[in-house]
């Protein structure tokens, strides 16, 4: 992932391809999609998560790798319980991380579907159960905070769940993720800068 003063490649971040992402359509990023990921799941640390974004999993490593191994999916970052990051796509790039989903757009007044095409996807290392870390919320703001310096359309209305644009098939970021917070955090970095 080649970086430039204009590149989409978030300083913060550990850079690794994923093949899964192609050129986004004209447009603009607007939109914020928070996800959380655990493989296998409700475990943490380990390669499993990177290996799923570049297509390298190994099903014969644990039974639900099986069920997983051929899907071509990634997100543009994942933030580990520690607080790091590592960014698969580039944020000026289509990832494939929301799947059919929808969103209510405030700005238009009106539904729109096709999220991935003027979306950013953060996956974090959890599940919703397990509360996520103080590390893991620092550096999402950092990086959001980034994103919305970057993409003036993105602003705190423009943040959701994979549980909201995808009801009927998703529950992430589940119950575990402190929206709350996460959003006293935000609002409290902007008023420092």
């Amino acid at each position: 992932m080649a970086q430039s003063s204009k590149s989409g490649v978030w300083p913060g971040a550990r850079p690794i391809d994923s093949p899964n992402q192609d050129a986004r359509p004209e447009g603009e990023v607007s939109l914020l999609v928070v996800h959380a990921i655990s493989l296998p799941p409700g475990e943490f640390g380990g390669p499993a998560i990177e290996a799923l974004f570049t297509n390298t999993l190994d099903p014969g490593e644990h039974p639900f790798f099986e069920t997983i191994a051929q899907l071509r999916v990634s997100a543009h970052f994942l933030i580990r319980r520690d607080g790091a990051c590592v960014q698969f796509v580039d944020t000026d790039r289509r990832a494939w991380h929301a799947g059919r989903s929808r969103w209510f757009d405030p700005r238009l007044s009106a539904a729109r579907q096709a999220l991935n095409d003027f979306s950013v996807g953060v996956e974090l290392e959890g599940d919703s159960e397990t509360p996520f870390t103080r590390a893991q919320y620092e550096s999402l703001v950092a990086l959001t905070r980034w994103l919305m310096a970057r993409y003036p359309l993105l602003d705190g209305q423009r943040i959701t769940s994979h549980a909201h644009v995808a009801p009927l098939r998703k529950e992430d970021p589940g119950p575990a993720f402190d929206w709350a917070y996460y959003r006293q955090r935000l609002a409290l970095s902007r008023s420092v800068t």
